[in-house]
């Protein structure tokens, strides 16, 4: 019986390694800027066509390379970064494994032109999968000149499952910004299709930062600088009123290199407890210094999982530092009052007055027509005809429903508290027209098998969900003109995303157009979400096209209809009516998916007789 058992070509172990290596486009860039910044570069000019699709080429002015190291460069596991295992621990450049240029060879068609400074000529080398086709001396400029053509052209499933050029390109644009924020000291360029995206100067660390994300971020900054024997830190954070719920700016750098560590980002959020909303994240721009030997970069292929050999003593002076930046700032408040659940204590007016506000009626309250105010206590007041005009098939005969409605119906229902399973299905006809509202959050009913309780917000906002989907697949979506149009600020990589969403967003009822660098006008919005807040609305919508899963199309009807069902449902803490909650109850029990919230949040739990017993 032969050997069964073969050494792989070279050709076959580079795609094998570009696999782990090369990714994307985005990626491709990823390697070639850090060993031009490695190579002492400081210039460094990216040229993008099709989204790197076509071509990628890295021009920089670094120390260049001779005729040999050229051609040695693209062999796996050649560096000029490292000689022994030992220099694994005291590492100062990016790269250092050897295998970002062999990759990239091996998946593309590679054209390089580079030349030392004391040399007169250079030389000019041609690759294509792994294959050196020619080199030859060649008149060029001191550096390096990479053109990368035609990437995955031989590895066709990888090719074809690139997602579209407006994601790419934004993902490049991502990788470019963390790749421009650390190395302020190096001028980039980067030019898509002939035009400038991005062209940045030398500078400070905080000029950097707002040439990338935008002037505005300048005002929103607070400095951070820790020194200590075991770690440097130093940057800057976001103001707690400058939170977002998505797409926060969030950057942490090691000796040079990007990276993400969990841990550390915890230690950040710690600092900004009791000062931002739950949910929300705080922008951060940090630099960590630590000793190499103290850290291992070597865990993963793309350089980004660092572990740390005092983890424990950095989060804790990360976290006190930081909060000791923000209460230097004086964004700490003095004293912080904990009222939630607080009992309301009346004043005393000469005689006593019972007061029950956990089932407190008031008559004039209607949940159905409600707007969402301010959070520093101001009243819910009702819409005006004029700005519901176009809801009024959303919430036809809602007010004017009764208790039959739900004895007409069946539901699935969770039946699960804390996880534990019970019952799978609740009939309609166990629930019991009884209602007791608790705490102005929950609606709570006895049924056959236990105790059904219901979250008022979350329920209110299922219905919402489901009929404006409704009225968008029926096609009764019309345009509301902004009388003053809002102005939109994005970061390039939003900008790029929003320009493949245009005709969707069009076709929905949005109008933009855009103004200069990133900043959009949006001119128009669909009739019926005035009350709504449009811009975090369309930074949702393009956060969600790098979620993948379901249509486009569909993820933006999605995230429309969700976001205004939100807004206009009955808040938490408000009191209902008997009736009121009996015509929530009926109206969700009746929708085809009435357990759950569009975003997974659950609605109904069910506490069946035996838990009840159990504490008893």
């Amino acid at each position: 019986m032969s050997d069964v058992i073969k050494l792989l070509p070279d050709s076959v172990a580079n795609q094998i390694a570009a696999g782990e290596v090369i990714q994307r486009p985005a990626s491709v860039i990823k390697e070639l800027v850090e060993n031009a910044i490695d190579a002492q570069a400081t210039h460094v000019q990216i040229i993008l066509k099709d989204a790197g699709r076509t071509l990628i080429q890295i021009i920089d002015d670094g120390v260049g390379m001779s005729e040999t190291d050229a051609r040695l460069a693209f062999e796996r596991h050649s560096t000029s970064k490292i000689r022994s295992a030992e220099d694994l621990f005291t590492l100062h450049t990016m790269g250092f494994r050897g295998e970002a240029l062999a990759s990239i060879a091996a998946i593309s068609q590679v054209e390089l032109r580079t030349r030392r400074q004391d040399e007169q000529l250079g030389t000019r080398l041609i690759i294509n999968a792994s294959q050196c086709e020619s080199q030859e001396p060649d008149m060029c400029p001191v550096g390096s000149n990479f053109m990368i053509k035609n990437i995955f052209f031989n590895v066709p499933a990888r090719r074809k499952f690139l997602k579209s050029n407006q994601v790419e390109l934004s993902n490049i644009v991502k990788e470019f910004e963390k790749l421009a924020l650390i190395n302020n000291e190096v001028e980039f360029t980067l030019m898509h299709n002939g035009n400038v995206m991005y062209k940045l100067m030398k500078g400070t660390f905080r000029q950097r930062i707002a040439s990338l994300m935008g002037n505005n971020m300048d005002q929103q900054l607070l400095p951070v600088s820790i020194d200590t024997s075991i770690v440097k830190v130093e940057g800057y954070i976001g103001k707690p009123e400058n939170a977002r719920k998505r797409n926060a700016l969030q950057f942490m750098f090691v000796n040079g290199r990007y990276m993400r560590h969990p841990y550390f980002h915890k230690a950040i959020m710690t600092a900004y407890e009791q000062l931002i909303p739950e949910g929300e994240q705080p922008n951060y721009f940090l630099k960590f210094t630590v000793d190499p030997q103290s850290i291992d970069v070597n865990i993963h292929p793309t350089k980004t999982e660092i572990k740390f050999e005092d983890e424990v003593p950095i989060w804790q002076i990360l976290a006190a530092g930081v909060k000791e930046t923000l209460g230097r700032f004086s964004e700490v408040p003095a004293i912080d009052f904990d009222t939630q659940d607080a009992p309301e204590i009346p004043a005393y007016s000469g005689h006593v007055e019972v007061h029950r506000p956990e089932i407190e009626i008031n008559p004039q309250y209607n949940p159905f027509k409600t707007q969402r105010q301010s959070s520093m206590g101001q009243s819910y007041q009702a819409r005006t005809h004029q700005q519901l005009s176009n809801w009024d098939e959303l919430f036809a005969n809602f007010e004017h429903k009764n208790r039959e409605g739900s004895d007409q119906s069946s539901v699935e229902s969770p039946t699960t508290v804390g996880g534990v399973g019970m019952d799978p299905l609740l009939p309609v006809d166990d629930v019991q027209s009884v209602y007791l509202q608790l705490k102005g959050r929950y609606i709570l009913s006895p049924a056959k098998s236990g105790l059904m309780v219901i979250d008022q917000h979350r329920a209110h906002v299922r219905i919402l969900f489901d009929r404006y989907i409704g009225n968008i697949h029926t096609g009764e979506l019309s345009s509301q003109t902004i009388l003053f149009p809002e102005v939109l600020h994005l970061s390039a990589a939003q900008s790029v995303t929003l320009q493949g969403l245009l005709p969707e967003m069009e076709k929905m009822g949005f109008a933009l157009s855009p103004l200069s660098g990133n900043d959009w006008s949006v001119n128009a919005i669909p009739s019926g979400i005035e009350g709504v807040e449009v811009s975090s609305m369309i930074h949702q919508i393009i956060e969600s096209v790098d979620e993948g899963g379901m249509p486009l199309k569909k993820r933006i009807q999605e995230h429309l209809a969700l976001t205004v069902a939100q807004s206009a449902a009955i808040p938490s803490g408000r009191t209902l009516q008997q009736e009121e909650m009996e015509l929530l109850v009926a109206d969700l029990l009746k929708l085809p998916e009435p357990n759950y919230t569009p975003d997974g949040k659950i609605i109904i739990s069910m506490i069946s007789m035996e838990q009840i017993t159990k504490l008893f």
